[in-house]
């Protein structure tokens, strides 16, 4: 299926090409760009190209693959870089050096590589699409090989093998690869979706104790400029309980994600010891690269933790940030002469984030095991605006909101997380785990921090009037342990030993402080001043 350009405007092409299909992948030009279909004429239609289109010229040839746009999924993914368009850039470097030239097709899975494929099934067995065939040794973990088709088995390989050759095959002559591709922007299949339920354990205190997340749910960090977006996300990254982390630079400065890159290089596990890299994977597509596939990249990305979700792996996937796919998508929007909505962003960005976020959630997998894909997403409102669509839009599809407050920040507070205005919709089920699982002195702990926290900022308005000395000895008392929890308990530095909390060492700090709260309170009303107890 071959066509000609018929027109060029920045990264679409108008094409003379009958027989395409909507979201169809083909290669433009004699540099081969890759692009996707994006909308169909009667006579031909208008491809999104995922790089730099300049130099392409009329009536150059345009080719269909007959597929759409798709990620390819097998062992070997785990530490690696990938770009939104999931091509490998630590072998790109290798191959063609440090700068990406158009037309470069690589495939993300190393095909010269041997993986040791451990059968589970024996050659005769009856097999269930969904059941387990075998798994392959990746680093730490078992990477489950679940089966397609119903059948009976002629065959399992046992032993060393390559991906680009059949690990078996099926009596009715069908054979089992060992990777497979899968289009992006089509949700991989399940059983049934779970309740959300388990916490999912940061090492944060801010968030553990007072916004939690949970496995499978979806929260955004929306903040301004300095407010320590990146940062969180990192720190979370690092530390956060869970299997698997994909961690996309959506638009992110080039220097900041080699920086992450390297650091990554050198942390240790905090739950297992080995190495982070080897659980981790990296989609950059920094802020130099083509518009068009910084909107594609969430997509690969949340196709890949969606693969090893289906392993019964718990999978957090973090982005920074969606404001910078959005502009991606405003920019692509208007290049194809769509109607605006607000702001000048397409009228479906609603929609368009809340299908991405449904793709979040704890699911029972075909093969009968629980995984889950957790998501947290960093905002950039321009300005601090929290009424743009864009944060808007999340709000109202996500089950967490972590404001990050640029008065905090510019304070040294960080992370930024304002107490006031924040909230998790997690918080009911996270509180009765743990209540059941650490101590009834969590929900009883929560409950005192905030009182004490909302009420300090009706003393200071009061302060404000009549002076700090004006103050009653208890109420100076409850502003101070206020300052206490904001210094010591919220406050949390990325860069030190405190950046790791695990919920026993933070139901033990907010314990210590509330249990000095008390003592000095009761001195206090046995006549004590609050000079002679505090120095």
């Amino acid at each position: 299926m071959t066509g000609r350009i018929d027109g060029i405007s920045g990264p679409t092409v108008n094409v003379k090409m009958p027989g395409l299909r909507l979201y169809d992948r083909v290669y433009v030009g004699h540099a081969m760009l890759t692009g996707e279909v994006v909308r169909l004429a009667k006579q031909g239609a208008v491809i999104q190209v995922y790089e730099n289109t300049a130099g392409l010229a009329m009536g150059e040839p345009v080719r269909g693959a007959g597929l759409p746009l798709a990620v390819r999924l097998g062992p070997g993914l785990l530490s690696g870089i990938f770009d939104g368009l999931q091509r490998p850039l630590q072998r790109l470097k290798e191959e063609i050096g440090p700068f990406i030239t158009g037309g470069q097709e690589i495939s993300a899975l190393d095909y010269t590589r041997k993986f040791h494929f451990f059968p589970q099934k024996n050659k005769g067995e009856e097999v269930k699409q969904g059941d387990i065939l075998g798994y392959f040794a990746e680093g730490a973990f078992k990477h489950h090989l679940v089966s397609r088709w119903n059948g009976t088995l002629a065959w399992l390989v046992s032993g060393a093998c390559r991906l680009d050759s059949p690990i078996g095959r099926f009596e009715d002559g069908t054979e089992i690869p060992g990777s497979l591709e899968w289009p992006v922007r089509v949700p991989r299949p399940y059983r049934r979706k779970l309740t959300v339920s388990d916490p999912l354990l940061t090492g944060q205190r801010c968030v553990d104790f007072l916004f939690p997340m949970a496995r499978g749910g979806t929260v955004i960090l929306p903040g301004g400029f300095g407010t320590g977006k990146t940062i969180l996300e990192q720190s979370i990254a690092k530390f956060a309980d869970v299997d698997i982390v994909v961690y996309v630079g959506c638009g992110e400065r080039g220097n900041e994600m080699a920086e992450l890159i390297d650091e990554f290089g050198g942390l240790n596990d905090p739950w297992t010891g080995r190495k982070l890299m080897e659980r981790t994977i990296f989609v950059a597509n920094t802020s130099n690269m083509p518009v068009a596939a910084r909107e594609a990249s969430i997509y690969t990305a949340v196709s890949m933790a969606e693969y090893y979700r289906d392993m019964g792996l718990n999978v957090l996937l973090l982005a920074d940030s969606l404001s910078r796919w959005a502009e991606a998508l405003r920019e692509i929007s208007s290049s194809l002469e769509e109607m605006p909505g607000e702001e000048g962003y397409p009228t479906y960005l609603a929609s368009r984030l809340s299908s991405f976020f449904e793709r979040a959630g704890t699911v029972e997998t075909l093969s009968g095991a629980t995984g889950s894909l957790s998501m947290i997403l960093s905002v950039s409102p321009p300005g601090g605006d929290f009424t743009e669509p864009v944060t808007q839009a999340c709000m109202r599809a996500t089950g967490g909101f972590l404001m990050l407050d640029t008065t905090l920040a510019h304070r040294r507070h960080f992370p930024a997380i304002n107490w006031l205005q924040s909230y998790s919709l997690y918080e009911k089920s996270a509180m009765a785990y743990f209540n059941g699982s650490l101590s009834p002195a969590w929900e009883e702990a929560i409950r005192r921090c905030r009182d004490i926290l909302s009420r300090e900022m009706s003393l200071t308005a009061v302060a404000e009037i009549v002076g700090h000395d004006g103050l009653q000895d208890a109420d100076r008392l409850l502003m101070r342990t206020a300052e206490t929890i904001r210094q010591e308990f919220l406050c949390q530095n990325a860069y030190t030993e405190d950046a790791f909390s695990p919920p026993e060492k933070t139901l033990a700090a907010i314990a210590a402080i509330l249990q000095g709260h008390d003592s000095a309170a009761e001195k206090i009303t046995k006549g004590g001043t609050l000079d002679e107890i505090v120095p």
